[in-house]
């Protein structure tokens, strides 16, 4: 199941949009849970992420396309943005936001089906573990591999990533749980690392990423067991 957002102020369209999509299904044999949002505003107020691929217009009353795929940008990488449009000047804009293509309008069948087969085909290659963080402002969808380590610090939990540190309220508990199988290893009580950026141990540490995460006497042997099987398995 595809979940598919369309994202148009004209009812016409999103009516011609969704009549697309129940042909493309037919004919494909992907399957959409489509939902219709009339303006911007309406789907970044509370977005949770839910989303594999967004039809966005770009022109709309109180919060425009653009806009709106920045909200979105900000708490997901994942989802695939397409822009519908009859104007092809916010293709340099579109980039950053990482926008996949655009829908020209008037829309046609054909070119619509090839973009959205084009999109699909994103969803599928992108081999990426994915994790949703709750934000006070959302959710963050998170890519597993580029985490580096997550440290406990009373009752938050600092992310350190590839793109950037961020704090939640949160317990390591939650994480570890569903970090485990992905070769992530409490090191102590205030550590959960990543074992594929471990650059070493010494003094009874782990160094990932220039730093030194102390490594709990208890936990020694274990870490390093753990630590060593990774790295046979590579």
């Amino acid at each position: 199941m595809i979940n598919l957002a369309i994202v148009e102020d004209e009812d016409s369209y999103a009516q011609q949009l969704t009549e697309f999509i129940q042909k493309f299904q037919e004919e494909s044999g992907n399957y959409f849970k489509v939902t219709r949002f009339s303006d911007g505003d309406e789907i970044t107020n509370g977005y949770k992420g839910q989303f594999d691929i967004i039809l966005m217009d770009i022109e709309m009353k109180l919060m425009d396309g653009m806009t709106a795929a920045e909200e979105i940008r900000r708490l997901d990488q994942e989802v695939v943005i397409m822009f519908i449009t009859n104007m092809t000047n916010y293709a340099i804009r579109g980039y950053q936001v990482d926008a996949l293509d655009y829908v020209l309008k008037p829309v046609s069948y054909f070119a619509f089906s090839q973009k959205l087969d084009r999109a699909i085909s994103r969803i599928r290659k992108s081999d990426s573990k994915i994790i949703s963080v709750e934000m006070p402002s959302g959710v963050k969808k998170l890519d597993i591999d580029n985490i580096f380590y997550i440290e406990s610090e009373g009752h938050n939990l600092n992310f350190y990533t590839s793109a950037g540190e961020f704090s939640v309220r949160a317990r390591m508990a939650d994480f570890e749980q569903q970090l485990s199988e992905y070769n992530f290893f409490r090191s102590n009580k205030g550590y959960l690392v990543n074992l594929k950026y471990v650059d070493g141990v010494e003094n009874g540490a782990c160094i990932i990423a220039g730093k030194q995460l102390l490594i709990s006497r208890s936990r020694k042997s274990d870490f390093m067991n753990a630590l060593t099987d990774y790295m046979v398995g590579l």
